[in-house]
């Protein structure tokens, strides 16, 4: 005789789905839409609940699979964003870099890299300066080695990194700060942030490099942090090079390229100065410059931000709005800030 044996009906478990925005494909522009929820897949992960993510130059970078960090040998469809800020699951307010992207309602972080929010700073700001701090405390403090009573000149201030990069150059206790730029406005309000000398690089070659030279003779400058790279880099190299006389020794660090990625460079300008040549970004500092960037310099710029010392200007648009949002034409100046 057989038994009987009761059939059991077939359960699947859904997976649940956040609303994100998804790259599909590189060079697309992020789209609007459903992605599965992510899950911790070891002790050294967290699930955070993201409330602003800041769209960046490196974000669209990497969507563009132009960047060199981008995964160009395969690719499935992703979150954008490489950081924000979000709420733990104990309540605390934190910035983190994503494990996976960070535009979106939820996403994973490591337990062991985050900076605690102070209470006074807002959300939208603290997504905002991360990125731009990094860019600038690296170069200045680490690799240009900037201290009190220094000269600094910053090439492409007038953008959102090179806004922070006045501010803490006059922190680090820099006595007098030179600005370069093609707008006029952004310029002038830059002394506002700490500025003594702009340059304007709308005017032609022959009156750039004398601006440089002269304010070079009466107050040597002693770092360049430069966002432009291009020709105005070509310009400031060439105005600071020697005329077979002992030299005042420059940092001179490239942060960015904005204005091209090659330069003609003489092999007298380097001969005939003590000018040292060097870069700034990802693959260029150290793992425990890193560490101190984020453990350190972060938690002191937010401080200074939560106090008023530290200004950035920001543009907010919903989640919903990627589409419309990272297509828009933004004032160089601002960041943009996706509200969750």
């Amino acid at each position: 005789m057989l038994s009987s044996v009761a059939l059991l009906p077939c359960t699947f478990v859904k997976k649940k789905k956040m609303k994100a925005a998804i790259l599909y494909a590189y060079g697309e522009t992020p789209k609007y839409g459903e992605f599965t929820d992510p899950v911790p897949q070891n002790p050294d992960q967290l699930l955070i609940t993201v409330k602003a993510a800041a769209v960046k130059n490196l974000d669209k970078g990497i969507a563009s699979g132009l960047h060199y960090s981008s995964n160009t040998t395969s690719f499935e469809p992703a979150v954008v964003g490489v950081d924000g800020v979000g709420v733990l699951e104990d309540g605390s307010r934190v910035y983190a870099a994503g494990i996976q992207g960070m535009i979106s309602e939820k996403a994973l972080i490591n337990k062991n890299r985050f900076v605690r929010l102070p209470d006074q700073l807002d959300e939208v700001t603290a997504a905002a300066l991360p990125n731009a701090v990094l860019g600038a405390a690296a170069a200045l403090r680490y690799r240009a080695a900037v201290k009190a009573g220094d000269t600094v000149l910053i090439n492409g201030a007038t953008g959102v990194t090179g806004r922070i990069a006045v501010q803490i150059a006059k922190h680090y206790g820099a006595k007098k700060v030179i600005v370069t730029g093609r707008n006029a406005a952004s310029l002038e309000t830059l002394k506002s942030l700490g500025a003594d000398e702009v340059i304007s690089l709308k005017q032609g070659d022959d009156e750039i490099l004398q601006c440089i030279r002269q304010i070079h003779q009466q107050t040597p400058i002693d770092a360049v942090i430069d966002y432009l790279w291009g020709h105005p880099a070509e310009l400031i190299l060439q105005a600071l090079g020697g005329k077979g006389k002992f030299t005042h020794k420059i940092r001179f660090v490239t942060v960015g390229g904005m204005a091209g990625d090659t330069i003609q460079l003489s092999s007298a300008t380097l001969r005939s100065s003590d000018i040292e040549l060097i870069g700034s970004g990802i693959g260029s500092l150290s793992e425990e410059v890193m560490q101190k960037l984020f453990k350190e310099v972060l938690p002191e710029m937010f401080l200074l931000a939560a106090a008023g010392k530290l200004k950035i200007d920001t543009i907010t648009a919903p989640l919903q709005d990627i589409e419309t949002a990272w297509n828009q034409d933004i004032d160089g100046g601002k960041r943009l800030v996706i509200v969750i």
